[in-house]
């Protein structure tokens, strides 16, 4: 068996595409990424959503609703710098303009692609020092 080093890898998916909205159905696409994340974790990965790092910046810079003028400014730019400093990506989800322009980056970059969780090797085994 090949011995794998963790990977960060970005869950990428949709988080407003097709909720109109909706907070109910916001927290519904989180929840489906925050599952694939713990599903990267397990096998021995770092997973990282674009959404933890923007929606608290969103936040501290004054965004008083979502797509507003200050979300617009955070949102797919915080996640695009975080792609930068990821190995791999994990597309989970329907469709999403915001989701396929990251894809499109991180092929652009060499990143490696993941479309399920199963493709994702498990780390054999962990160092720490």
């Amino acid at each position: 068996m090949e011995a794998y080093q963790p990977l960060m890898i970005l869950i990428a998916g949709p988080y407003r595409s097709g909720t109109g909205d909706d907070p109910v159905s916001i927290a519904a696409n989180m929840h489906r990424m925050e599952e694939a994340a713990m599903e990267v974790y397990r096998k021995g990965h770092i997973p990282i959503l674009g959404e933890w790092l923007s929606l608290p910046l969103i936040s501290m810079a004054g965004s008083r609703s979502i797509g507003d003028e200050v979300f617009t400014e955070y949102f797919h730019p915080a996640s695009m710098r975080l792609l930068e400093k990821c190995d791999a990506v994990l597309r989970i989800g329907g469709a999403s303009f915001g989701t396929s322009e990251m894809i499109r980056a991180a092929q652009e970059s060499g990143k490696i692609l993941f479309l399920q969780t199963d493709d994702i090797p498990e780390v054999s085994s962990l160092v720490y020092c």
